[in-house]
């Protein structure tokens, strides 16, 4: 076919050219059509005629021009701001978020590592920087040999025949976030534990089960067992608070991790001054002059031991004093306290090293000592507490409505909370020796151990169980699925308001973390077939209010962690003991624990982790 020689001739179309004099007739064009009697016209017809002029260039030279307008399309209104608005809008993100938002660009990481804003974390916290030095260099043996079962620590419960003793920069902020989120859902454990045999049954085995705003009251107190405010040496090294943040929150996470380092400060014979028998109690203590930290023993074989924990060696031996074993001891503002089978409370200076007084009111064995800086409260099996001020030991009050053997005592300030056999926990006020109110039947069993921060009390019994509550609302939560969910009392309302912040976190009634419900569940519903791993096989001898989580330490040789708001079981600790826990302590680093098996074994979470700034 031919061509129509006058017709006019289409050239081919080519997109990605555009002719000089065209582009300055488009251009012309835009300027015109924009401009209308001196008067812009909208942002909608702006853009439309941007556009237009953009497609009229070639694609090589919009890739150019996309690179020179992406700084437009990233502008950081944070980082624009003044430093100080830029920090306040800062100061309201968790601590995750700071450190995504450090990774961002220079600017974010400046603000995002701002010391006031990690100050002000830690603050929240309760968490202050101060210096200490800690390092373990422990034997750790094993020599279980025969122990006698016997537990003079206990009383009897009203239930059980009488006679029976009551047993039952971008990059580093990158490393920083990757470190943490490595130690919380790695779910590693340490094995490392020395001297253990081969062949051993204590071989270490540590439990990776599942898992807060804690419970920080003002309120200093002195209870069972004893864990007092560590006051620490003072060097002249700028506190970095994200590094004090950082490190806390790794040591939660080795918690909730289980990774831990086991070693045992005594063993059977080792060192050649330890205990030669059973270790009734223990308490960590920090002197306030050096800021070095001791551990104190009470044992069966009469005398009390301090502890080096640098060198893992016995620094000081208190003996003939009691005639027979000692079973409670309190440790506060240089003074020790005392308690035994001889019926006796005796009452130590530390730094002069001399006996101060012994008390000898009680009659039975005292089994249990706790003082602060106004009063002195000891339980016996005589079912009597009894109150004497402090520091001059003068008696005051006996407190006698218990109807069995008064197994444990805890003071706050001006409560006294006492635990007995009967099933009962009784709250007094320590100035007038008045019973405010009986929790009666508050186990099925005796109570073997209570903890107490008001308005939370924490209670071990022989039922196998733990309970937390709070004592102004009756809100809490038990390990024990038959609890019925009521709370009995013979009481007026408490005397005391509600303190801030101070709730167990269960608004909606009792909580069984072994099984995860909302509520106690009753005794005929049927329980997962698990259920039973999560509880204690065996009395719970001894018990521990944290800032997060509680603790407590069986007969059945384990250590439990709970969490404390919700009552779930974080960890379980198994391996260490081959006899009967009867006391346990902890500080941010680590839990000690002691038995019938004459060991002293550290549960270290901080092993490889600097804590030398740590309170």
């Amino acid at each position: 076919m031919l061509h129509d020689s006058t017709a006019p001739v289409t050239p081919l179309a080519d997109e990605g050219f555009i002719d000089e004099d065209s582009f300055v007739q488009l251009v012309t064009q835009l300027h015109q059509q924009t401009m209308e009697g001196g008067i812009v016209r909208s942002m909608q017809d702006t853009e439309e005629l941007a556009y237009k002029l953009l497609a009229s260039l070639p694609r090589s030279r919009l890739a150019t021009i996309q690179r020179r307008i992406a700084p437009l399309l990233q502008f950081d209104v944070v980082g624009t701001l003044p430093t100080e608005v830029a920090l306040q809008i800062f100061s309201y993100l968790p601590f995750q978020t700071l450190l995504t938002c450090a990774l961002v660009c220079k600017r974010w990481q400046a603000l995002a590592d701002d010391q006031s804003l990690w100050k002000t974390l830690c603050q929240t916290r309760g968490w202050t920087w101060r210096h200490t030095q800690r390092s373990h260099n422990f034997d750790s043996t094993v020599l279980p040999g025969n122990v006698d079962s016997d537990d003079e620590g206990m009383g009897d419960s009203d239930e059980e025949e009488e006679g029976l003793d009551f047993i039952d920069s971008v990059e580093a902020a990158k490393a920083e976030l990757t470190l943490m989120q490595a130690e919380l859902d790695s779910g590693f454990v340490s094995t490392s534990i020395s001297s253990f045999s081969t062949g051993s049954s204590s071989f270490l085995r540590n439990s990776q089960l599942p898992k807060q705003n804690p419970y920080r009251l003002g309120a200093r107190r002195v209870s069972a067992p004893s864990i007092l405010e560590s006051l620490q040496e003072v060097y002249t090294v700028k506190p970095d608070y994200k590094l004090l943040h950082q490190t806390h929150m790794k040591l939660r996470n080795r918690i909730l991790s289980s990774s831990y380092r086991l070693s045992a400060l005594q063993t059977r014979g080792a060192p050649t001054n330890a205990h030669t028998n059973t270790i009734y109690c223990l308490q960590l203590y920090t002197y306030p002059e050096t800021g070095k930290q001791a551990l104190f023993t009470g044992s069966r074989d009469k005398s009390i031991r301090e502890w080096n924990l640098s060198t893992g060696m016995v620094e000081r031996v208190i003996d003939n004093v009691h005639s027979s074993s000692v079973l409670s001891l309190c440790v506060h503002n240089g003074y020790l306290a005392s308690a035994g089978s001889d019926k006796q409370v005796a009452v130590w200076q530390l730094e002069s090293n001399k006996l101060v007084k012994i008390l000898c009111d009680h009659e039975d064995s005292v089994l249990c000592v706790r003082f602060d800086d106004r009063r002195l409260v000891s339980c016996s099996k005589d079912r009597t507490v009894r109150t004497y001020s402090f520091p001059d030991l003068e008696f005051q009050f006996v407190l006698g409505a218990h109807r069995a053997a008064v197994n444990a005592v805890s003071i706050s300030e001006s409560f006294i909370v006492s635990a007995s056999g009967d099933r009962s926990v009784r709250l007094w006020e320590a100035e007038t020796g008045k019973l405010l109110r009986t929790f009666d039947n508050h186990h099925i069993r005796g109570i073997a151990s209570i903890d107490f921060c008001p308005p939370v009390v924490l209670s071990g019994s022989s039922d196998k169980h733990i309970r937390l509550f709070d004592i102004t609302t009756l809100q809490g939560w038990s390990t024990s699925p038959e609890y019925d969910g009521v709370l009995p009392t013979n009481s007026a309302p408490l005397p005391f308001p509600l303190l801030p912040g101070s709730g167990t976190g269960a608004s909606a009634g009792l909580i069984c973390q072994s099984c995860g419900s909302s509520s106690i569940e009753p005794a005929a519903t049927q329980r997962p077939a698990n259920h039973v791993r999560c509880l204690h096989n065996d009395l719970v001898r001894t018990v521990a209010l944290g800032d997060d989580f509680v603790l407590s330490g069986s007969y059945d040789l384990s250590i439990k962690i709970w969490d404390r708001k919700t009552g779930a079981l974080v960890a379980d600790l198994t391996g260490g003991h081959t006899g009967r826990i009867f006391c346990i302590g902890f500080d941010q680093n680590k839990i000690v624990s002691c038995g019938e098996d004459q060991r002293i074994c550290i549960w270290d979470f901080s092993h490889g982790i600097d804590t030398t700034f740590l309170q």
